[in-house]
């Protein structure tokens, strides 16, 4: 049996029907049942129930959008920074391994030569280092928290997208927002990203930190190509001159933008779609959310 928490939330239900799907027993813990912020109270339900595996997809994005994070930063810190090393110290205490849903958002640009940044590279957009967003420090913060923790992945996903509709859907977004910021970044489709991870557990993978993006990068100027070649929204796509517009128009905090390697992860037998083919493959089985 599995323990899932934040199965309410946008990526936790993509576990949901992952999980249903595979017959898997799961457990999706509400804390209006169960206070898993509370790690007594976490660590005595680890213990009676005794599951194989905790997936933990609880967190604090903000809504609409990260810049939300700037105006809640204590709900924000608690989600991203403090939870994660609660839930640590219960599983350990209980002996139950688990995965953790992380971001890749603590990362900016690329490595000096120009690929994706890797696991062990330092993270360049959080407290420490960078004018980052309230969002990408607290995440930065949750995986320094982490760090030495035992039997854990720390799974990084990257701006979700996937065929249906949804706020929270990156394509929905583009197809949303009145002007765009032209950027380069890698992206992990919601799906792939959950099969992903719950595959580390599945082949007993080892432990450690993981970049779950589909292969490559992709511009926001390719994304609205797709979108307009597959005929969902096809309206006039306008783009902000430049970052310095964003921020002066549109934004409250600076955004990460950033190419990651997904390499570690292929070595280990888990594949997942090229970003290009994963973008347009998704466009053409779009679905409005249901009424």
């Amino acid at each position: 049996m599995i323990y899932l928490l934040g199965g309410s939330g946008y990526v936790g239900q993509t576990y949901q029907a992952l999980l249903t799907r595979k017959g898997i027993p799961f457990r999706n813990l509400r804390r209006a049942e169960v206070d898993y912020t509370d790690p007594a109270v976490l660590r005595a339900a680890l213990l009676r129930d005794k599951p194989a595996f905790l997936i933990n997809s609880a967190g604090y994005t903000g809504k609409p959008n990260v810049d939300a994070c700037e105006l809640h930063k204590a709900e924000c810190l608690f989600g991203n920074a403090v939870l994660p090393g609660l839930i640590a110290q219960s599983c350990a205490d209980a002996g139950v391994p688990w995965g953790h849903v992380s971001s890749g958002c603590i990362y900016s640009g690329a490595r000096p030569d120009g690929t994706g940044f890797k696991e062990d590279d330092t993270p360049n957009f959080t407290f420490r280092t960078n004018h980052c967003s309230f969002y990408s420090g607290s995440k930065a913060l949750g995986e320094e928290v982490l760090a030495g923790a035992p039997n854990l992945y720390v799974w990084r996903l990257r701006i979700p997208f996937d065929n249906v509709e949804n706020p929270r859907n990156y394509l929905t977004k583009l197809m949303r927002y009145p002007r765009l910021l032209a950027a380069t970044n890698s992206i992990s489709q919601l799906e792939e990203f959950c099969a992903a991870t719950f595959a580390c557990w599945e082949k007993r993978v080892p432990f450690g930190a993981y970049n779950v993006t589909n292969p490559g990068a992709i511009t926001t100027h390719e994304v609205v190509e797709h979108i307009k070649k597959s005929g969902v929204c096809p309206k006039d796509y306008v783009f902000f001159k430049d970052e310095n517009e964003f921020m002066h128009l549109a934004a409250k905090t600076p955004r990460s933008n950033c190419v990651m390697d997904s390499s570690k992860l292929a070595r280990l037998g888990i594949t997942m779609t090229e970003v290009h083919e994963a973008v347009a493959r998704d466009l053409r089985t779009w679905r409005k959310a249901a009424a």
